[in-house]
């Protein structure tokens, strides 16, 4: 989907990939940029807000069950699942006429406490609807006159995407192999980690598997001990 006209630009995404050699998981979306008012644009400096629609893709009855805590039951998605922002991000584009293309950075996340990484890890295939919002400035130059000039970007521009699953894995994966993290209270980690002491645990793999496997029976009443 393309931005409408009376911003004077069109966006619309080509592809977005997977960048497996970066510090911290990122995506690259390749955007296409047209203008419509035959000005020379020196440089577009051009924020974005990558919202994920929910509501646009089927889920079957696994997908159903873990999304449960982020939309409640199924009964309830009606009122519940709605548009959220994933990211924010944005870049400078350099000068053109008429219509370019660039890169756009999508910086991700693997913490559980961010909606959006929950969200993509509760999906078994198929496609994740985005919608990018664009604003930002517009400086021009040249024509017949000196100096530069001023327009800005509205939040009316925007493009839509429905990216592969898949997509995100790869470069979960490729900074994540076979693993992920949560983020603990400080205290909590103590006491996990006076458990795993107690308890003679060579990781912390074991130490949860431990804690799962006798839920509700001795290993609670152990971390209980400990946190008292």
């Amino acid at each position: 989907m393309n931005g409408p006209a009376s911003c004077g630009l069109e966006f619309s995404v080509r592809d977005i990939v997977a960048e497996p050699y970066t510090a911290v998981p990122q995506l690259t979306a390749r955007l296409r940029i047209e203008d419509g008012t035959g000005e020379r644009i020196h440089a577009i400096v051009l924020r974005c807000q990558v919202r994920i629609e929910p509501q646009r893709r089927p889920y079957d009855r696994t997908e159903q069950d873990e999304l449960r805590g982020l939309f409640g039951g199924r009964e309830r998605w009606s009122g519940t699942l709605r548009p959220f922002l994933w990211m924010r991000c944005d870049t400078t584009v350099q000068g053109f006429t008429g219509s370019t293309e660039t890169d756009l950075a999508l910086p991700c996340s693997y913490d559980f406490d961010v909606v959006g990484s929950r969200y993509l890890h509760a999906l078994g295939d198929g496609a994740v609807p985005l919608s990018l919002l664009f604003s930002g400035t517009v400086f021009t130059s040249g024509g017949g006159r000196a100096g530069f000039g001023v327009r800005q970007v509205p939040w009316d521009c925007e493009a839509r995407y429905h990216l592969p699953v898949d997509v995100w894995r790869q470069v979960i994966a490729s900074h994540f192999p076979h693993s992920g993290w949560i983020r603990l209270d400080h205290d909590v980690l103590a006491d996990f980690a006076r458990f795993r002491e107690r308890r003679g645990l060579i990781s912390w793999d074991e130490t949860v598997r431990t804690l799962l496997s006798q839920a509700g029976g001795a290993a609670a009443d152990d971390l209980d001990e400990v946190v008292q």
